[in-house]
């Protein structure tokens, strides 16, 4: 008993010491809010953060744009002022506070904002941040009321001054997501609204206004940064800046200035832990504490995550032009990934929960890096902050895509500003590898048209104004901000130059755009591919969600309404009548099209590995989609993983073996991305379709780390076997890869013969197919709510491939599984 009590009389001696807490009064002001069209008084509830469409959606005033052919139903809503207010009280201690002021985290977008009927700020930015001091007009109880003017008003007055038309229409003039205005992924839906919170801020002297962790040395031994911290004080007295990094507690007294200062503090760590990405290592993350001092109490504190890593852009000359990767604490990754856009046209409607499920689903597929495509949106804090602690590297584009831009001096300070803001909120994070300034706008003006008809001047007039933001403002915004590397547009040069094979970086769209076949990318691999596509069906839920029906049907109006590429379901034919089948069941026709896509999109992923390190990476177009849509997603909007997902997954492996065939010539890689090198024995065996054997080589080898190595060569004209009937096993590692000789259409696939066998786990149930004979593609299709480990996956005659079904399901059979094959479709069988 006395030892009890000597501890409790410790630990409140040590409480007892800490000082106490003065913090800021932060007051979210998310209630209460009611909305209604700028020409009417009927006021209606509103959700905030939100936008006019959800909350037209939640009163039954419109159809749902996602559904049927209701999006173009609802164009009138963009068209439309429209206005909320909120009434909010503050209490006395608040009210007492030196400073208050509001901050707008994000309108959507012209918009003018009056507390108490005094117009506090006019707003023109979605991307910008807005601090307002409203001491002066704040009381007990206050009104706040947003109005918003459609964009189309300020936009057609800034096209009457500009005197020229500029390429891509309205949308260039208004900062705001650019894929609202539609895409060829996306529906046209402008919102408009409060999309992020407003809250009220009050402190009396002393305020922490940014931090910023600044890296001076990383190395094995130690690592040294700053800690940067900028603080706002009316005093000019002796504090004490605090930070606690993990169990290590850093001490400076400074003194305060009378105002806003800067205050640096020196870090050592000695034998860091490093951040790497997922693939190559732990994505460490140490825990920082900031605490400032003032009189002996608490007034401000900070809390952030930091991972200690280099990162380098290697863009270099070299013997064959200019390189393009990135060394992540001295050691050259291959990125590996896809290209990300916003998870819905309504943001509001993207919770924590699909940003964890989605970033999930990315290190489950083996992929590395995320390009956050500049027609979107600058992400929420949460999505990076998953991504430093998942360990995955992200391309942070500024939000400029597919178009040429203003360069008056609003617009240009008003760009200036958005990434001031952008790149000092995003500069902490460790997996922030790269700014790049724009999506395909400098490959648009050089090769799309847009100069044409245009004199000198007006030509030249619009590239200056181009250079303005992307060779000037960006690229010292993120040189004085941060420590990031930048790039100026992607890609380096458009694929009608020559060069975009042997510089930086590039966005292939020969196969789909120009209809050229998959081997394409297997003979045009550049330094770095950072888009490259091609389109499928969704999954069977999403198709029948968006007709409000049963059964799949792709051939209803509402089908053809979330088709957004002119000649989409054209291209997706034309290629699966090249090496496919082609249905004539609808969900047939669906899961073709899947399989299409996942062998065009492998087929590069997998060429651009066997390059390395020549290439090195490759992000396809795209991860998931923003509505439920025929696009050139992985992942449909549901969550649902698509054929490309899963079999990406095994694409993207850190240790791949990849082979392909020139001529009558089969050479086979072992692509090794790990840190560590591997010896097996390289096991190699061709069969036919019904398990007998026609061929096997076995030899040991060893794969040294970060490399790809042709591990053999093998001609076809020393062997007489059926092509068609064939397929080549290679082994290593317990890895293992299937390569066939001919197209899927080709090959004489046996009437399928298996046996399924399910088996109860504590998280679900395992899934084993047994293979009498080969069998190609094999889809289950469970009728109840689970994911699985692997699908679309062959199976070797005489071998048995089991995958795990996660549900909460208590029971599963084989009456609640249907299993599609390729098979089934009739194509070269014997």
């Amino acid at each position: 008993m006395p030892n009890r009590f000597y501890v409790l009389l410790g630990v409140l001696f040590i409480l007892g010491c800490q000082p106490k807490e003065q913090l800021p009064i932060v007051q979210k002001i998310n209630s209460n809010w009611f909305f209604k069209s700028k020409n009417t008084t009927d006021w209606r509830s509103a959700t905030v953060p939100g936008n006019v469409f959800t909350d037209l959606l939640d009163h039954n005033l419109i159809e749902d744009p996602f559904i049927k052919t209701n999006e173009e139903k609802v164009q009138w809503v963009s068209d439309s002022s429209w206005v909320y207010k909120t009434t909010f009280n503050v209490d006395k201690k608040t009210l007492q506070k030196k400073h208050i002021e509001l901050n707008f985290e994000g309108l959507d977008t012209y918009a003018k904002v009056y507390l108490n009927d005094r117009l506090i700020l006019s707003f023109k930015n979605a991307f910008r941040k807005y601090v307002v001091p409203v001491k002066s007009i704040l009381k007990r109880e206050n009104e706040l009321r947003v109005q918003f003017e459609s964009t189309s008003i300020t936009e057609e007055s800034e096209k009457k001054k500009l005197g020229y038309e500029l390429p891509e229409g309205h949308r260039i003039f208004t900062r705001k997501a650019q894929f609202q205005y539609g895409w060829d992924w996306g529906p046209k839906l402008n919102t408009s609204g409060i999309w992020k919170e407003i809250s009220l801020k009050a402190w009396d002297d002393t305020l922490i206004k940014e931090v910023y962790l600044q890296q001076t040395n990383y190395s094995e031994e130690k690592a040294e940064f700053f800690a940067d911290i900028k603080i706002e004080s009316s005093l000019k007295k002796s504090a004490k800046i605090q930070i606690e990094i993990n169990d290590t507690i850093y001490k400076k007294e400074i003194g305060l200035q009378g105002k806003t200062f800067d205050y640096a503090i020196p870090i050592k760590i000695k034998n860091p832990k490093f951040w790497w990405p997922h693939n190559l290592g732990e994505p460490y993350l140490y825990d920082v504490y900031i605490k400032l001092v003032v009189d002996g109490k608490i007034v401000d504190k900070k809390r952030l995550k930091h991972g200690i890593r280099d990162i380098e852009l290697m863009a270099e000359k070299d013997s064959i032009g200019e390189s393009f990767y990135f060394k992540i604490n001295n050691v050259p990754v291959y990125a590996k990934g896809a290209n990300y856009i916003p998870q819905n046209s309504f943001q509001n409607k993207v919770t924590d929960a699909h940003y964890e499920k989605l970033l999930s689903d990315v290190v489950d597929a083996n992929m590395n890096m995320l390009r956050v495509w500049g027609g979107g949106i600058y992400e929420n804090d949460i999505f990076y902050d998953l991504c430093d602690e998942k360990g995955i590297l992200v391309w942070q584009d500024f939000m400029f895509a597919c178009a040429m831009y203003p360069g008056d001096t609003n617009f240009l300070e008003n760009v200036k500003e958005e990434a001031t803001q952008q790149v000092k909120r995003l500069r902490n994070h460790a997996s922030v590898a790269l700014w790049a300034g724009n999506n395909e706008n400098s490959e648009g003006w050089h090769r799309w048209g847009w100069q044409s008809g245009r004199s000198e001047a007006e030509k030249n007039e619009i590239w200056r104004n181009y250079l303005k933001v992307f060779d000037s403002i960006l690229p010292n915004t993120v040189k004085n901000f941060s420590q990031t590397p930048y790039w100026e547009s992607s890609p380096k040069y458009g694929r009608g130059n020559t060069l975009y094979k042997t510089e930086g970086d590039a966005h292939d769209w020969w196969v789909w755009h120009d209809g050229y076949p998959f081997e394409h990318f297997e003979k045009n691999v550049p330094r770095f591919m950072s888009e490259f596509g091609f389109q499928s069906f969704p999954s069977f839920e999403t198709l029948n969600y968006i007709n409000q029906e049963d059964s799949v049907n792709i051939h209803m109006d509402a089908i053809q309404s979330h088709q957004k590429h002119s000649r989409g379901f054209q291209l997706i034919r034309e290629y699966m009548e090249r090496d496919y089948p082609v249905p004539t069941k609808d969900e047939d026709y669906v899961y073709m099209s899947q399989l299409v896509q996942a062998r065009g999109i492998t087929k590069g992923i997998e060429a651009h590995r066997r390059a390395k390190p020549y290439n090195m990476g490759t992000l396809y177009w795209q991860l998931n989609d923003c509505w439920p849509a025929i696009s050139w997603s992985s992942i449909d909007y549901f969550g649902n993983w698509k054929a490309l997902h899963y079999k990406a997954k095994k694409s993207f492996d850190n240790l791949l073996i990849s082979s392909h065939r020139k001529d009558n010539v089969v050479s086979t890689h072992i692509i090794n991305d790990s840190l560590e090198s591997y010896s097996d024995t390289l096991s190699i065996r061709i069969i036919d379709f019904e398990g007998r054997s026609l061929w096997l080589y076995k030899e040991h080898i060893t794969i040294d780390s970060n490399v790809s190595k042709k591990v053999f060569e093998l001609s076809l004209d020393s062997l007489q076997f059926n092509k068609s009937n064939a397929v080549m096993k290679t082994s290593f590692k317990k890895k293992y890869s299937n390569f066939y000789f001919s197209a899927p259409k080709h090959l004489a696939l046996p009437i399928s013969a298996f046996s399924t066998n399910i088996l109860k786990t504590r998280d679900g149930f395992n899934i084993s197919i047994f293979g009498f004979n080969l069998l190609k593609d094999v889809f289950i299709i469970p009728n109840v709510e689970g994911t699985l480990s692997d699908n679309f996956f062959d199976v070797l005659p005489g071998e048995r491939k089991t995958v795990f079904f996660r549900t909460n399901v208590d029971s599963l059979t084989t009456k609640n599984l249907r299993i599609k094959h390729l098979n089934a479709f009739g194509f070269g069988k014997k």
